[in-house]
């Protein structure tokens, strides 16, 4: 099962290492991890998607809540909330396709952020199936590169 654990840390040189070397060394894998200062520069929210059964998942909260720098961590899973992934992806683009992939483009309410010769840079938010949607819709076309940035998320209300 997939978990989105949200982790309110103190925004202090080396947390992101200690962190996930910390997890590392327990074997436990992340498949996402994003992290970035809040409204308050003193702390970061750490968003980690880890896969795993319930035993995975409270293990994974308790190794981070006995860390001096994790003020909080939360599995936000089963909760309301929203998450969005940023993904730039350049794709072959030549001029006979480029009316097409404007047209998957739009549907998926991405944007064309660099156009090349032969290829396109496009970007895309939003949360996981849609960027996986995207992905599978774009793959006839020629996916060059991509890359995601991890997911982000904070709990509705």
């Amino acid at each position: 099962m997939r978990h989105v654990i949200s982790a309110f840390v103190h925004n202090v040189p080396g947390v992101l290492s200690h962190i996930s070397g910390m997890l590392a060394s327990r074997g436990y894998n992340i498949d996402s991890l994003s992290v970035g200062e809040t409204e308050n520069s003193q702390f970061s929210r750490m968003t980690f998607v880890v896969v795993g059964d319930e035993k995975v998942r409270d293990q994974v909260i308790k190794q981070l809540q006995k860390l001096v720098t994790v003020i909080n961590a939360e599995d936000i899973t089963d909760d309301r909330f929203v998450e969005r992934d940023l993904m730039l992806m350049r794709v072959k683009a030549p001029p006979n396709d480029r009316s097409r992939i404007i047209e998957v483009v739009n549907i998926f309410r991405a944007k064309i952020v660099d156009v090349a010769p032969t290829s396109m840079m496009i970007e895309i938010a939003g949360n996981e199936p849609k960027l996986e949607g995207f992905i599978e819709t774009m793959t006839p076309f020629g996916i060059i590169e991509l890359v995601r940035s991890g997911i982000v998320a904070l709990k509705r209300g």
